[in-house]
């Protein structure tokens, strides 16, 4: 089938990397001419593990091209899909103007019978705005709107797009939904659960999702809270839960609080469309304010365990952390919403020099923290600190000589918030060992 693909960001360049990849002819169409640049000369604009060698396979076979023309190359496709951003607005809501100015842009160069698909994720009752605006703008006759939420996880986006464990399709009509059947069927042959609905319901359903495991995360961090007071170990209790096949062992591993361009974006406007639908979502609503608070509270652990409290001391003004990951999670670039940025804001706000290293988010961190030391490497962030803190659980740091780092050191606190290291790993070296849900272990003062 003849694709389209508009936006070469995140969504848009999995989606059209997975199609490519089925013997489709896929157009990428990006107003951004510096991306489009790149991606033609071989050059990704993102960090995620195997989408290049997608890409560059399916490009050099002819069936995937990136392009800023939407005129020509949305004329010939069969289906076009909306893969925008579509970031949070100041009252928490979602801004749809990227989303708005995309249909405007392909209205009047859509063929009859074409399928605009919403592959962004988005409020319900967005692709009832789009069909109502591509009514005014389209030319051609028999155009319908079809949402198809993703359910892409950054590290593993290429993975869940080749082998996803469901495909949502909301359509207001016959044609669209055949069209998507037609577009998807070889993950049919492999009996993928198709879930056919309204658009609205499949709107609903990405928000719910995301809801639902952000709220997983939420509760596993104050059992954390509560394994720290009564001395217990949140590992275990997770393992022990998760294998109830009610509850599963995703999402619960206990840590600094989610980030990203998803469960944040996605909660906040959850909550959003209930309150303006008169459906309060009171228990997401609380998801949100805790992982907020969490944020703030791990850079307070930290505060503490430095004695930083005066702001005026002496050892406020020389105190030296490391930041062992910037990205909100392991095989991502991203920093959006990520933990690193509000614990780092803390500490600086204290009157702490930070160092940080991250093996693929430094260019993205450099857009974003003033007066941090990037390092090009673990051991030299950890030189002179008075404390490391582990933020993202990238498999590189696992494989640190830690007695390396205790040297380097000047301090001797070491904040595992990922628990990524059995606290006998960072005993055995000198330091102090605090993890997430499990008891502090400290050596006894000298004499």
């Amino acid at each position: 089938m003849e694709v389209a693909v508009i936006g070469a960001g995140y969504v848009g360049l999995t989606t059209a990397a997975c199609l490519a990849s089925h013997e489709n002819s896929v157009t990428c169409i990006d107003t951004d001419g510096a991306r489009v640049a790149a991606l033609n000369a071989g050059r990704m604009p993102i960090y995620e593990p195997g989408l290049d060698v997608v890409i560059e396979k399916a490009a050099k076979a002819g069936r995937l091209r990136f392009t800023t023309d939407v005129a020509t190359n949305v004329r010939s496709a069969d289906i076009v899909f909306l893969a925008v951003g579509t970031p949070s607005a100041a009252d928490g809501g979602v801004d749809l103007s990227q989303i708005e100015a995309a249909a405007a842009s392909i209205g009047p160069h859509l063929k009859s019978r074409a399928v605009v698909v919403i592959k962004s994720t988005v409020p319900p009752g967005t692709a009832q705005r789009v069909s109502a605006i591509l009514q005014t703008r389209a030319s051609a006759d028999g155009v319908t709107v079809v949402s198809n939420p993703e359910f892409l996880r950054e590290g593993s986006a290429l993975k869940d797009c080749q082998h996803p464990d469901r495909i949502v399709i909301g359509s207001f009509d016959d044609h669209g939904a055949a069209m998507m059947r037609k577009l998807y069927s070889p993950f049919g042959a492999r009996n993928v659960p198709f879930v056919m609905t309204t658009p609205a319901n499949a709107e609903l359903i990405k928000y719910a999702a995301n809801a639902f495991l952000a709220m997983k995360i939420g509760f596993i961090n104050d059992i954390a809270d509560l394994c720290e007071k009564i001395g217990g170990d949140v590992g275990d209790v997770a393992r022990g839960i998760g294998l109830d096949a009610r509850i599963g062992t995703a999402f619960l591993q206990a840590g600094p609080g989610y980030g990203g361009s998803c469960f944040p974006k996605d909660t906040r406007g959850l909550a959003h469309a209930g309150k303006a639908h008169g459906a309060p979502q009171p228990l997401v609503e609380l998801v949100i304010e805790r992982n907020e608070n969490r944020m703030r509270k791990i850079a307070r652990r930290v505060l503490d365990a430095l004695r930083i409290k005066d702001s005026e001391s002496t050892a406020r003004r020389q105190a030296r952390v490391a930041i062992f990951g910037l990205a909100f999670k392991p095989e991502t670039d991203d920093m959006r919403d990520a933990p690193s940025l509000t614990v780092i804001s803390m500490l600086q706000k204290e009157g702490v020099t930070v160092s940080a290293h991250d093996p693929h988010a430094m260019a993205n961190a450099r857009a974003l923290l003033d007066d941090v030391e990037l390092c090009t490497c673990p051991y030299e962030a950890a030189k002179d600190a008075d404390a490391i803190v582990l933020l993202t659980e990238w498999s590189s740091f696992r494989a640190l000589d830690i007695g390396r780092l205790a040297g380097t050191m000047r301090g001797q606190s070491f904040f595992d918030y990922r628990n990524a290291f059995k606290p006998n790993e960072i005993l055995a070296h000198g330091l102090d060992y605090f993890g997430v849900g499990r008891p502090a272990q400290v050596h006894a003062p000298a004499e």
